[in-house]
């Protein structure tokens, strides 16, 4: 086929810019269909390894003995119950000058060959990481070296590869074949830059052919590796549509579908926390990875097709060092959002027996909802402050997971009819949901998970996460902030009685939105208090605010939040309050301050 011939065929296809849509309403839900002919058959468990690692946002290097390690891990969490279907080789197993079919020789001394005989005599298949044409360039001392094979698919792009023109591609499939020929049996596709082309291409070609040839020359080598080995998964990540990085944009259609033709599934983003303020950190983070689900959906991905990404625990940077914080209402929603390519990203030496077996107990529900296909979502839009659901429907009932984002006290009526009962499975710890038939009283940034009729039962009692404390009482303080100069806000007020203050303020640039900022990553990164701060004062000597959002995030925040236990201060006087910017765009600070009790 000529190209000109190709082109036209390319943008006939679907892989074009796409238009941009307007908002959903807030009526719209979302749902899985039934699989098509591509698509996971069951729904999968995945172990990944990055996040034990990271070589992008920290400098912890994967080696043999870590993978090895992690493996170790595996069987001992899959003997205590865990399902566990296949373990993905992260990034930066290969060696620079190899094109893919070598191992750092350096980190991997034996090569992968006992990782791969482990992970198949345990009944765990391989899975491996590719970039799609990038050379991935990591600081000073990793960038692909362009091997023979390769050279005549250099672009004007250093750090990416043409897909059209030259061997590239050809040799990348072949490898991939070699690969799959040695039991590795899915593949993850990163960093897609259908941009590349040399600069004699981009003489002869629009960008937008450029994008489209590159797109299609991928699209039909995928299709002939799936025809040829039926077994094949293959899942996409960066590069192939979406609108990542934040959660304040309206939905809009995004995601080009054509993609399904080949992907098993797509993921919605890497972990990294919303725009929407919460003082336990990691519910923030929970709300941005079920908005991206949302949004996919909306792009009419089935949900059963939405590889969520949700479930890191570590100890590095890509998952801003959280270990094992909040992990078990993280590891609920993974799987209540209904993907079938269910991910656990990190550090398994974290989780003891006791956390093996609650493990096993909360998977062993959702694949079991997950198994019939019926997943919806339900409520608002978690990026806008509403509360917010998961149903899943299943033979013996319906078990839904609900959240509530907001900072007060909020009523969630669940979309379930014709149940015999009801009860509360599993609840943030500190204030007790309030569940009267189908629907439940939520404390501020709460989540419950709810069973009806058979899963009312106590064998799926799923506990408390004594670990996250929501309030029992939460009260708005009348106060008024004021400007005292470039990106400051102050206020002062007068302290309720024996109450503690909850403080939250977030930063919108010009454009109305909230703007991001970020200090970089381990292990040189600036943690984001020193550039969104909350200082609080009494008769001018500093009263010690308690936070959470202290930490390197690479991905950025746009709020910070606190609180000041009652103890801490004279409640018979003022309290000043200071919120500040230290960037350097002028911006608009908006604060809100809560009188809260615990138990």
């Amino acid at each position: 086929m000529n190209r000109r011939l190709l082109i036209k065929n390319t943008l006939g296809l679907g892989f074009g810019f796409l238009p941009v849509g307007n908002a959903i309403s807030e009526s719209n839900r979302y749902g899985s269909p039934a699989p098509g002919p591509v698509g996971p058959r069951r729904p999968l468990h995945v172990y990944n390894n990055w996040a034990s690692y990271d070589e992008l946002s920290d400098n912890i290097p994967l080696t043999e003995s870590l993978a090895l390690k992690e493996l170790n891990e595996l069987i001992r969490l899959k003997k205590s119950g865990v399902k566990v279907d296949y373990y993905m080789m992260d990034a930066f197993w290969f060696d620079k000058a190899g094109g893919f079919r070598t191992w750092r020789k350096e980190r991997w001394p034996n090569g992968p060959d006992q990782w791969l005989q482990t992970c198949i005599e345990n009944k765990i298949t391989p899975g491996m990481w590719f970039p799609v044409n990038d050379r991935i360039p990591n600081g000073d001392d990793f960038f692909l070296d362009l091997i023979p094979e390769w050279k005549d698919s250099a672009t004007t792009t250093p750090k990416a590869l043409c897909l059209f023109r030259g061997g590239y591609l050809k040799h990348l499939f072949e490898t991939l074949q070699i690969w799959f020929d040695k039991g590795v049996k899915m593949f993850k596709f990163d960093f897609a830059r259908f941009f590349a082309a040399s600069e004699e291409t981009q003489r002869l070609y629009l960008q937008s052919e450029i994008e489209a040839m590159n797109k299609m020359a991928f699209f039909d080598a995928l299709k002939q590796f799936r025809e040829k080995n039926p077994e094949v998964m293959f899942t996409g990540y960066n590069g192939f549509g979406g609108e990542m990085a934040n959660t304040y944009h309206p939905f809009r259609k995004n995601v080009d579908l054509k993609w399904l033709e080949v992907f098993d599934t797509l993921y919605c983003g890497d972990p990294r926390f919303s725009d929407v303020p919460t003082i336990n950190v990691w519910r923030s983070q929970d709300i941005y990875s079920d908005h991206m689900v949302m949004e996919y959906a909306m792009n009419g991905l089935p949900i059963n097709r939405i590889d969520n990404c949700g479930f890191m625990i570590g100890v590095a940077g890509t998952c801003y060092k959280r270990a094992t914080s909040a992990w078990m209402g993280m590891l609920i929603l993974e799987l209540a959002r209904g993907g079938w390519m269910n991910i656990y990203h990190g550090n398994l030496e974290l989780l003891n027996e006791k956390d093996a077996g609650w493990f096993a107990r909360t998977q062993s529900l959702y694949h079991e909802l997950q198994e019939v296909g019926l997943v919806s979502t339900f409520g608002g839009t978690p990026g806008k402050r509403q509360a917010y659901g998961f149903m899943a429907k299943g033979k013996k009932g319906t078990v839904c997971t609900v959240v509530n984002p907001t900072q007060g006290f909020t009523d969630v009526k669940m979309p379930v009819d014709n149940f015999t009962k009801s009860t509360q499975l599993y609840a943030d710890g500190g204030f007790r949901p309030v569940l009267k038939g189908n629907s439940i009283r939520l404390g501020p940034e709460q989540m419950a998970v709810v069973g009806f009729d058979e899963y009312a039962d106590q064998k799926y009692q799923l506990g408390t996460d004594r670990s996250i404390n929501i309030p029992i009482d939460i009260e708005p303080v009348a106060c008024k902030f004021a400007d005292a100069g470039r990106n400051v806000i102050t206020t002062t007020i007068q302290p309720p009685k024996g109450k503690d203050i909850r403080i939250l303020v977030q930063q919108f640039g010009a454009d109305d939105f909230p703007k991001r900022v970020s200090g970089g990553h381990p292990p040189n990164g600036t943690t984001m208090d020193k550039f969104i701060s909350i200082v609080v004062t009494q008769e001018g000597k500093p009263v010690p605010l308690q936070i959470e959002y202290d930490k390197m995030i690479w991905s950025g925040l746009s709020w910070a939040a606190g609180e000041i236990k009652s103890n801490a201060f004279d409640n018979s006087r003022p309290l000043e309050i200071r919120c500040l910017s230290t960037d350097a765009d002028k911006l608009t600070l908006k604060a809100e301050i809560y009188s809260v009790s615990y138990q």
